[in-house]
Formats: structure tokens, sequence, C-alpha cells
């Protein structure tokens, strides 16, 4: 598996098929990982198709896989962002608690933005039109 993220909260690899593969680290990885394995499930459940899709986990070695987002969109604007984060939580349900352009990556395959890490982020009720 191809290095993507080396960090202290996560290493992130991707794999031949070009999923995701996220270990969890550092402070709260247990409860970051059922986190954004919850929101990512209930995401799913909701419609929502601007986001990873939950593939498989081991909740031993925490560890998860998702399908790939694309890559980095560094020249995103903040307005943008902005509204990617908003519509995330008035159509689906779901504030993303670190709403930072970082979070925010762009899929050639599917030609949209989408939002990624919700390992930090809060599920809200369903939204009536969901």
């Amino acid at each position: 598996m191809r290095p993507l993220k080396d960090g202290i909260r996560s290493l992130v690899k991707i794999d031949f098929y070009g999923n995701v593969h996220k270990y969890f680290r550092g402070s709260d990885k247990e409860a970051r990982f059922a986190n954004e394995v919850r929101i990512l499930k209930a995401l799913e459940q909701r419609g929502c198709q601007n986001v990873p899709h939950f593939i498989e986990c081991d909740e031993s070695e925490l560890h998860l896989v998702t399908s790939n987002c694309g890559s980095p969109a560094p020249n995103l604007s903040r307005k943008k962002s902005d509204s990617l984060f908003q519509k995330l939580e008035e159509q689906f349900g779901v504030r993303h608690d670190d709403p930072e352009p970082r979070n925010i990556t762009y899929d050639n395959k599917a030609g949209q933005f989408c939002i990624i890490d919700f390992e930090l982020a809060t599920l809200l009720e369903a939204p009536e039109s969901a």
C-alpha cells in the first residue's frame, strides 16, 4: 500500500484498488474511530454522495477502509468550503466539527467536491428531506 499521510492522529494508506485505509492513533483514538464509522454509515443511509463510502473496519486494529474521494483541493475558497459543510449539516444532518478546507477533496471521476475525515463530527437528527 502507498502511504498517503503519516500523522500524529492517523496513518492513511491507499491500496492497489484505490481504497483508503485509515489507522487511528493518538489521543481518544477509540472514540474517534467509532465516531467516524458511525457517521459514515449514517451518511450512506441518508443518501449523501460526496463523502467516502464505508467498506469495512477492524475495531481491534482501529482500521477503517473507505472509498477514495480524490485528491486535496488546495485552491478551494473558504466560501465554497463553508457552503459544502453547511449543505452537509442542512441536508444530511451531520455537523463537521473541523470544517476546514483541508477536509475537502476533489473527485475527478465523480466530478465533485467531497468532504472527508469525520472522526470529529456530530450526528444530528435526520432532516425531513433526507
